[in-house]
């Protein structure tokens, strides 16, 4: 008599793969035929650098992306080949090239904004006791331009160059919020695209919470929603065209601002500097 053969072992569930820190495209980037992906994954391996990193290898780089191996390593070859990435053959890693820096160094050179905000912003977050900061939308996320700490013992760890969420920082609700009214719909579902379907819920509803404080008071709040320990009141600066928009902000520590310091105390004086800053540029950004 044949014995019984062992039952099989249930076969395992494939886990369901991590959502990468730096997603080379969005869901409706791809299905874009105007939507070149190999140039998109090629800026995606420059942003996978942090602040402080000096040095990322091809699999970092995979895991941050969720690109395969062998694509960054084309990827890699090419940016080295161009000058974008420095290969440092004794680690076997990669740090950030000299060419990066020309695009910095040119855009950065090109924002009036950027001088004529400069001391006005030091001298407000001197007076406040706040990070002072000016900052432009990029995709799903804001990029700091210009930042001013005034207090010693609270300086926002962020520097010119680095980027937070856009859903969950002042500065990116003002930019949001300075959408016309009959244009926000729009500007809500092009954001969506940039999100999960998990997080879409919540972050829609931060947005029309900041979009009915903009609609009160002209300005829009991060109370914890980025940083437990921080909250952060900011306006939008647009530009006379309305094409381009910025937002400056002023960061101090949760303990010593609350929601109604920030609209009536600390957000007026930074609308009036915001307001002297478009009085001196003429609007022009």
């Amino acid at each position: 008599m044949t014995a019984p053969s062992a039952p099989s072992a249930p076969s395992a569930t494939p886990a369901t793969p991590a959502t990468p820190d730096v997603p080379p495209e969005t869901e409706a980037q791809r299905n874009d035929p105007e939507f070149v992906t190999a140039l998109a994954r090629g800026f995606a391996v420059l942003r996978c650098f942090r602040r402080g990193e000096k040095t990322l290898g091809n699999k970092d780089m995979a895991q941050r992306t969720g690109l395969p191996r062998s694509t960054i390593a084309r990827l890699t070859h090419t940016l080295t080949e161009l000058g974008y990435l420095e290969f440092h053959p004794d680690i076997e890693k990669y740090s950030l090239g000299l060419a990066v820096l020309n695009f910095s160094a040119q855009y950065l050179g090109g924002l009036d904004v950027r001088e004529v905000a400069r001391p006005l912003m030091q001298a407000l977050a001197n007076e406040v006791g706040a990070t002072v900061t000016l900052a432009a939308p990029q995709s799903e996320h804001m990029v700091f331009l210009e930042v001013a700490h005034g207090n010693r013992t609270f300086a926002l760890r962020v520097g010119v160059g680095e980027r937070v969420p856009r859903g969950t920082t002042a500065v990116g609700r003002a930019c949001m919020a300075a959408a016309p009214l009959d244009e926000r719909p729009d500007r809500l579902e092009d954001f969506k695209r940039l999100t999960t379907e998990a997080t879409w819920p919540r972050v829609r509803a931060d947005f029309l919470h900041a979009f009915a404080d903009f609609d009160a008071h002209g300005l829009c709040l991060s109370l914890g929603d980025w940083n437990k320990d921080v909250h952060a009141v900011s306006v939008p600066i647009v530009s006379i065209d309305g094409r381009k928009v910025m937002a400056f902000s002023a960061t101090l520590p949760a303990r010593q601002a609350g929601r109604e310091q920030l609209l009536h105390e600390i957000g007026p004086k930074l609308i009036e500097m915001r307001d002297r800053v478009v009085r001196a540029l003429g609007g022009r950004l």
